[in-house]
């Protein structure tokens, strides 16, 4: 099997080449992102391997449609970059349900004590041996309450990490997760009581209609005045431009980002060259209590095995079984799990 691989990145190579290599499937790397201008590269190839900001709309499915390619492994969990109702009938789509919740869960509260400790601050200070510890006051995270919205996989395990500090746990999600909730220090609430009483909010759902700005001007205004917010999930979650005024309003008191609504063009990329025409990100980035990183929070040795390994699994499955366990269908109004073997 021969796969055109998009995106690809250093980091990609060793792990899909030693799964790929062990189950007969080989990657042509490409470092251009999958899109209208880049797709025919893809002619020749059994599938394509694709990735968060590879754009895969309806003009690229037809193409890849007529060029015979059979499938679209995304090496990632999301698939909202994906035009599923155009795919559906036409070409088989994979993703990698579940990968390291760990590396996700630890990078939040990584970016978390970094931005309430201001060990960032301190890291820049002491490299010019400046040991003042002026303006560096944080504050305990013992006692705080953190509303975390989603409590899929990573979100419970920054749940578990969460209460290993000894906070309370506000959670909610459209499906609660059985036994989670104890009644006293994980309690599943609505929206508003989560916003209106959690010192930090965490978001670890997947975008939907439902969840697309979840955080925005109406929502912030019910929060704490100097509520944290991170976002480790989707950028969209995140209306950018009301955080910024909540930010600027002295609303938020700050702000941890692994991922931006607009990223598609920037993140992954080295842009220090470049001057940056995104003017909301380049003002988020600006302020002092805002912590950006390029959706980094995948990024651990232990996550890259995963996906390698869960996505070559995938394509054989398929190209064996005529079937797959991570294929995506579409059925009405959403994108689901394919359960049920062969979608067409």
């Amino acid at each position: 099997m021969k796969i055109a691989f998009f995106d690809t990145k250093p980091y990609d190579k060793p792990s899909f080449d030693k799964f790929g290599g062990e189950k007969g499937v080989a990657f042509k790397y490409f470092e251009t992102k999958l899109n209208e201008d880049t797709v025919n590269l893809a002619r020749g190839y059994d599938g394509v391997c694709a990735f968060v900001n590879d754009t895969i709309n309806d003009v690229v499915i037809d193409k890849l449609s007529e060029m015979g390619v059979k499938v679209i492994a995304l090496r990632c969990a999301g698939f909202n970059n994906v035009d599923m109702k155009h795919a559906f009938g036409k070409i088989h789509v994979l993703r990698v349900p579940a990968y390291s919740p760990y590396a996700v869960a630890e990078h939040t509260m990584a970016l978390l004590l970094t931005s309430i400790r201001r060990i960032h601050k301190a890291y820049i200070r002491t490299k010019d041996f400046n040991f003042s510890l002026s303006n560096l006051t944080g504050f305990d995270l013992h006692g705080k309450t953190v509303g975390v919205i989603g409590t899929g996989r990573i979100g419970r395990v920054f749940i578990d990490i969460c209460r290993g500090f000894g906070m309370k746990v506000l959670a909610y999600d459209k499906f609660p997760a059985k036994g989670l909730d104890n009644g006293d220090t994980i309690r599943y609430v609505e929206l508003d009581e989560l916003f209106e009483k959690s010192d930090i909010i965490s978001l670890h759902c997947p975008l939907t209609e439902d969840t697309h700005h979840i955080i925005n001007q109406t929502a912030l205004e019910k929060c704490k005045k100097g509520v944290v917010i991170l976002n480790t999930s989707r950028g969209a979650l995140v209306d950018a431009e009301a955080l910024l005024q909540g930010i600027k309003s002295r609303k938020v008191g700050a702000a941890c980002l692994d991922v931006y609504e607009e990223e598609s063009d920037l993140f992954f990329e080295d842009n220090s060259g470049h001057i940056m025409e995104d003017d909301t990100l380049a003002r988020l980035i600006s302020m002092p209590n805002v912590l950006v990183t390029s959706h980094q929070a995948f990024l651990t040795e232990e996550a890259l095995e995963n996906i390698a390994e869960t996505t070559v699994n995938n394509i054989v499955q398929l190209f064996n079984d005529g079937q797959c366990p991570n294929e995506l269908c579409f059925r009405g109004d959403s994108a689901e799990d394919c359960k049920t073997g062969k979608c067409f």
